[in-house]
């Protein structure tokens, strides 16, 4: 009777970690052939990919669906939404999106009123996320920091400061 249950256990482990990778692999597999079909201008199946994807939580999806409303390609331009999306995926821990969000807070693009100490604390998070792949946008995220930090006021920096070291990524 116990090596049935551990049988059991153990089919129901590998079925779990067979539906999982098959998962991962599908993830992987729709990324890509939704990038594809963006630098093929197939603004429609991108969107259709990333839109399913999005839904589902995974904030390389959120991303890249809120840089195409942030542009107007393949959906209408909608700064709200496009900050929405870049929310979701920025408080996933998501470089990209954090920097965009960033971005958007400093600048007030979408996000009214502008905020320079949430602008700042993402832009933080962002240069701290990002690896060597993402040189260009990680110079162009100092960049941004360094020209809201001189705007700001040691104690608006000091806030955004504490805000960062403070934030935990959502998980699941």
């Amino acid at each position: 009777m116990n090596s049935l249950k551990l049988l059991a256990v153990v089919a129901t482990l590998l079925l779990g970690a067979t539906v999982g990778l098959a998962f991962a692999q599908t993830l992987e597999a729709d990324m890509r052939t939704a990038a594809g079909a963006y630098e093929r201008k197939d603004m429609a199946t991108a969107v259709r990919i990333w839109k399913v994807w999005a839904s589902q939580g995974d904030p390389e999806a959120q991303t890249l669906l809120g840089a195409m409303y942030w542009s107007g390609e393949g959906v209408p331009r909608d700064h709200k939404e496009a900050a929405r999306l870049y929310r979701l995926a920025a408080n996933k821990g998501y470089a990209r999106a954090q920097n965009d969000i960033g971005f958007m807070l400093a600048f007030g693009e979408g996000v009214p009123p502008r905020d320079d100490v949430e602008a700042y604390k993402w832009l933080t998070l962002a240069i701290a996320r990002y690896t060597a792949k993402n040189q260009d946008r990680l110079d162009q995220a100092i960049k941004d920091k360094a020209t809201l930090a001189r705007r700001m006021t040691p104690a608006q920096i000091a806030e955004a400061e504490r805000r960062a070291r403070a934030w935990k990524a959502i998980t699941g």
